[in-house]
């Protein structure tokens, strides 16, 4: 049997909680997602997310978590649609700039409109293009779930990864 290695974190109260929560939950290795559309005015918008998944299979659905504080979201929201470009493992950039506020976020990116008209990102691993079927306020974050309309991947070797703080990249541990 296998025993913790230290420092080892263990949180009970609510105090310890919210102190330990980002150390903790950034153990969980998440994909990076870019997720677009297009703003009441035609431009392009986005905002980077970790927390994209599938929900249900009938019909299509998948969802992500977005905080309250984005400025970003809502023109997303407003937009009634949006396209998940699941980053491919060269796009760490295209992901650090899609996390920054306030910058325009498509300077120099390729893309080619989805079904919806949402920006699919050039050279993404997958997307999913959605229309918003759902957005629930959970906490100090918004739930958004989107009814899928078309996806696709391409041939890019590998995803891009998130783990404690910092972008990776697959290895293989082994035969399955």
């Amino acid at each position: 049997m296998r025993t913790p290695t230290s420092p080892h974190i263990t949180a009970t109260t609510p105090e310890d909680i919210a102190d330990a929560y980002r150390t903790v939950l950034g153990k969980f290795c998440t994909g990076v997602v870019a997720v677009t559309a297009l703003d009441d005015t035609g431009n392009p918008v986005g905002l980077t997310v970790g927390s994209f998944s599938s929900v249900s299979l009938d019909p299509a659905l998948v969802a992500f978590f977005v905080g309250r504080h984005s400025t970003t979201f809502p023109k997303v929201a407003a937009s009634g649609r949006f396209c998940a470009n699941i980053l491919a493992a060269d796009q760490h950039e295209l992901g650090r700039a899609f996390a920054r506020s306030g910058t325009d976020k498509f300077h120099g990116i390729d893309w080619t409109p989805a079904t919806t008209g949402s920006p699919r990102l050039t050279g993404a691993h997958a997307w999913v293009d959605c229309h918003i079927d759902l957005v629930q306020a959970v906490g100090d974050h918004d739930l958004v779930v989107g009814r899928v309309v078309e996806l696709g991947a391409t041939d890019t070797p590998d995803p891009l990864l998130f783990y404690t703080s910092t972008f990776h990249q697959l290895t293989p541990a082994g035969p399955a």
